[in-house]
């Protein structure tokens, strides 16, 4: 069984820039079929921007999604992990902060990302969640 978050962390990130547009972000959601994405400059972390973040900070209020950054939309209040940090502290981290992502950090350079399903499916595959999480989404 995984111990560590490097174990079982996506590694394939995506990335936008801050002063993308909420209208960009959802479509590189989208297209890409990701849930979340990170918000980096540089290469460095800026914070994460949630499907949810995007609906509920943005189009829910009635903002321009051409003309309303990322950042405007974004949770700043980022919680990271690294790879060397143990499952069990992840997993402390998103029962805290009542968040469904982490993004792995190497200093402030993104490497990764865990997401509640890479647990469930580690600890438990054949629990709802991890039986949802592996399941290929229909189109």
């Amino acid at each position: 069984m995984a111990q560590h978050v490097r174990d079982i962390m996506t590694s394939d990130l995506v990335t936008v820039e801050p002063q993308a547009s909420v209208a960009a972000v959802a479509r590189m959601m989208r297209d890409e079929d990701v849930g979340a994405v990170l918000v980096t400059e540089e290469g460095h972390l800026r914070c994460l921007v949630s499907d949810r973040d995007l609906m509920v900070r943005a189009f829910a209020e009635g903002v321009d999604p051409d003309r309303t950054t990322v950042m405007q939309a974004a949770s700043t209040d980022l919680v990271t992990v690294t790879p060397d940090d143990r499952l069990d502290r992840a997993v402390r981290l998103m029962r805290e902060h009542a968040v469904r992502r982490l993004p792995v950090v190497d200093g402030d350079r993104p490497v990764g990302i865990l997401a509640l399903g890479d647990l469930a499916m580690e600890r438990d595959e054949k629990s709802a969640l991890g039986d949802i999480s592996a399941a290929r989404p229909n189109g």
